[in-house]
C-alpha cells in the first residue's frame, strides 16, 4: 500500500531548467564560455554546483567557486517571481492529503532557492519533511539524499514513490530501492526509463499516473 510520495523540486514540482539554462549562460559568458542546452543537460542538470563548477570552470579557488554559485543562484531568484507548480501537482498534493499519504520532498537546490520556490509555489507547509542535499553527507545521484527520506519518515521503501525529472535525481531515488516516476519536462522520457524509472510522464495530469496510483491504494508496490 502507498504510503509516501517523494518529490524532487526542481524540473517536478515546477519546470525551471529554462530559468537556471539562461543563468548559467549568462555567468558563464564571462569567462568566454558559450553553452547551449545540450551542454547544460549534459553538465549542469541535476547536479549540485560546487560539483557542476569544479568540473566546467575548475580554475577558480574555492573561494572563488562559492561566490560564483552565490550570484548565479542570486540571479535566478531575480529572474524567477512568477513561477507555476507543475500541472496536476496542485490535485496530486490533495489526493495525497485525502489518501493519508506522507509527502516528502527531496532537493539538491540551495536552501535559499528552496526556500524561495516553496513560497512562491504556496508550498511552505506542504511537506512533513524536506531533505536538502546540502546536509547530507552525500548528493544526487548518491543515493543518501532518499534513504535519508526513508528512514525518516520512517515507511518501508516498498511503500514509497519517488518522482523525478533528471538523469541524476533518477539515480539516487532507484539506488536507494525506491520505485521511480520519471517527469519528462526536462529530459526525454525514454532516458528516464532507461535509467530505472518504471514510468515517465509529462506532467501529474497524466492518466496513467492517475491509473497506476489508484491501483496503488489498497496494492502492494513490490509488485511493480
Amino acid at each position: 500500500m502507498l504510503k509516501a510520495l517523494l518529490f524532487d523540486l526542481d524540473g517536478t514540482l515546477v519546470n525551471t531548467d529554462p530559468i537556471h539554462f539562461l543563468a548559467w549562460q549568462k555567468m558563464l559568458s564571462r569567462y568566454g564560455m558559450e553553452i547551449d542546452e545540450s551542454f547544460y543537460q549534459r553538465k549542469i542538470s541535476g547536479g549540485l554546483n560546487p560539483e557542476i563548477i569544479a568540473n566546467i570552470l575548475p580554475q577558480l579557488s574555492p573561494d572563488e567557486a562559492v561566490e560564483f554559485a552565490d550570484e548565479k543562484e542570486a540571479m535566478f531568484r531575480e529572474m524567477a517571481p512568477n513561477l507555476q507548480r507543475l500541472g496536476g501537482l496542485t490535485e496530486l498534493l490533495a489526493w495525497a492529503k485525502s489518501q493519508e499519504i506522507q509527502v516528502g520532498l527531496v532537493t539538491n537546490a540551495p536552501r535559499a532557492n528552496a526556500i524561495f520556490m516553496l513560497e512562491i509555489l504556496g508550498l511552505e507547509t506542504t511537506f512533513e519533511l524536506i531533505v536538502l542535499a546540502e546536509d547530507e553527507a552525500a548528493a544526487k545521484p548518491d543515493p543518501t539524499p532518499y534513504s535519508v527520506a526513508i528512514e525518516r519518515l520512517e515507511v518501508d521503501i516498498e511503500h514509497a514513490i519517488a518522482l523525478e525529472d533528471s538523469p541524476s535525481g533518477i539515480r539516487s531515488a532507484v539506488g536507494a530501492g525506491i520505485k521511480t516516476i520519471g517527469i519528462a519536462s526536462t529530459h526525454d522520457p525514454k532516458k528516464l526509463c532507461e535509467l530505472g524509472a518504471f514510468m515517465a510522464i509529462p506532467d501529474f495530469t497524466d492518466l496513467q499516473l492517475w491509473t497506476f496510483l489508484s491501483s496503488q491504494i489498497e496494492g502492494d508496490l513490490v509488485t511493480i
